[in-house]
């Protein structure tokens, strides 16, 4: 009986970390004994050889083994930079002339470059080793070690001193100069046709100190590459059911996710790239999305899972619970087609703005900066209980709130601190006065803040003392935490444990004569 190859091939895919093995066997039923050898020839497609290079441990012509299990290997070895390739592994079997079966692999891999890094020690050594003498090279060594040691001894003592500085201090001092703004009187407040800040009502003072905190989005490849591995999420359990928001190359989806092993599928929201998008937006999604995995607050919307198939944009999974986007919601509340607006009470604006406190206060305590904090990455129910989202996708669903300055980066200007304007530097007292802004968009339900300001002067703006104007129907007491977020020095701005304590006084006030 002639042998159908067709039915008799098994294959395993190569695992997503780039090396593996293909397994390719035909079981023969006993009537075929005597057929004839069977002949393959392989060959590898790559879309980007320069990104991607690979080899196989067997030739790509030859005899197939007809009993048995005999195990190949086609390797992946990723090039000098980030890229996404496309590959193809094509398989031609021959029983005859006219007895041919052809199998095709399709696959996309992402290579993420890793950075590397030369330590002082082998500088040192390389450098010593061109000199002659064996008494310089030995003293050369002696030196390096000495130095690296005075300067661990160093680092270890500024650490210890420094967490000793922390656990002594007095958490009562450090908040006393904010907690009494808190309680002053109505009337003292800027009045509404103020768009600057007086000199006569300094900020206080707080260490905003970040130069040893990461951004959100500054993740190395290596990290990234395992987060990925980490929860990835097969496609064929994804169901997308509708849009939820559409930009130029960006779309959120609402749909549902079957877990492997639950009853019933969840309701998520997914978010994914255009088949227009390019390589380097697709990689900027997966950056900007996976920078709150793995961590855990009431007050963050984590990613729950990625989904990653051949020739489709990535899947990024969020947990869909009734939440909607902050920003859209606060239009609703000023622009309701259903009935007359919705207004929301200071105590509500006050209760949403401690949840969005309370979360950047733990990314703070993990040393995350989140660099992008506004009501367009927050999420809001109908409870009005409020998540801080990452900042993917945001350039493309809100392209009003991002300008480039002819640096060729689209950043949120009218968000950011005097300092991150002028030099690009984000510490956690940036974050303090994008809060601030936060905090103004809540109380006038999303206007766009400095519209009428040229974001190429928004520095020399800020730099003159101009401020954001107090909203209608703002307490002088709110509107003086925005007013100390927006500090000039970033040392004069309160932290986030300062805000908190203020902002629950001022809660505790307004619900003493509800």
């Amino acid at each position: 009986a002639p042998l159908s190859i067709s039915s008799y091939f098994q294959t395993r895919a190569l695992p997503s970390s780039g090396e593996g093995d293909c397994s390719i066997y035909a079981k023969q039923p006993a009537s075929c004994i005597m057929c004839t050898h069977l002949l393959y020839t392989m060959s590898v497609d790559i879309s980007n050889p320069s990104a991607l290079s690979s080899s196989l441990n067997i030739s790509q012509a030859g005899e197939m083994p007809v009993s048995g299990l005999q195990t190949w290997a086609l390797s992946l070895h990723c090039g000098p930079y980030d890229a996404e390739v496309d590959l193809t592994l094509r398989i031609n079997v021959s029983l005859s002339k006219k007895n041919n079966t052809s199998l095709e692999f399709r696959r996309k891999k992402i290579c993420l470059k890793e950075k590397s890094y030369t330590s002082p020690e082998e500088v040192l050594v390389a450098a010593s080793g061109s000199t002659s003498g064996g008494q310089v090279f030995y003293a050369a060594i002696g030196c390096a070690c000495a130095f690296i040691a005075a300067i661990f001894v160093l680092v270890v003592a500024y650490y210890v001193r420094d967490k000793k500085t922390r656990r002594h201090r007095d958490p009562l001092q450090e908040s006393r100069g904010l907690s009494s703004a808190c309680s002053m009187e109505r009337g003292t407040g800027v009045g509404p046709a103020q768009t600057f800040l007086s000199p006569e009502t300094p900020p206080p003072a707080s260490a905003a100190s970040g130069s040893s905190y990461r951004r959100l989005d500054d993740r190395p490849s290596r990290e990234l590459h395992e987060r990925i591995q980490e929860i990835t999420v097969q496609r064929c359990r994804v169901r997308l059911l509708s849009i939820e928001m559409e930009g130029t190359f960006g779309r959120v989806y609402r749909g549902s996710y079957h877990e492997e092993g639950a009853s019933s599928p969840k309701d998520v929201l997914v978010k994914t790239a255009a088949e227009h998008a390019s390589q380097s937006q697709v990689a900027l999604l997966l950056r900007e999305g996976l920078a709150l995995y793995g961590f855990s607050h009431s007050a963050l919307l984590p990613v729950l899972g990625v989904s990653i198939e051949d020739r489709s944009a990535p899947f990024l999974l969020y947990p869909h619970t009734g939440y909607r986007n902050m920003k859209r919601f606060l239009l609703r509340c000023k622009l309701s087609s259903e009935g007359p607006p919705r207004a929301l009470t200071t105590q509500e604006v006050v209760e949403m703005a401690l949840q969005a406190a309370k979360g950047v206060q733990y990314l703070h305590r993990k040393r995350l900066v989140h660099r992008d904090l506004a009501a367009r990455n927050c999420v809001v129910d109908d409870d009005l209980r409020v998540q801080i989202t990452d900042n993917a996708l945001a350039r493309d669903l809100f392209p009003q709130d991002y300008h480039c300055l002819g640096d060729n980066e689209n950043r949120p200007i009218k968000w950011l601190a005097i300092e991150s304007l002028l030099t690009k530097t984000f510490t956690t007292a940036s974050d303090v006065w994008a809060f601030g802004v936060l905090l103004w968009e809540l109380t006038t339900l999303a206007q766009q803040p400095y519209v009428e300001v040229d974001p190429f002067e928004m520095a020399s703006y800020l730099r003159d003392g101009y401020r954001l104007a107090q909203p209608i129907n703002c307490p002088d007491e709110l509107f003086a935490v925005m007013a100390y977020c927006w500090a000039m020095s970033a040392e004069e701005r309160p932290t986030f444990s300062q805000l908190i304590i203020c902002l629950q006084d001022f809660h505790t006030q307004l619900t003493r004569y509800v």
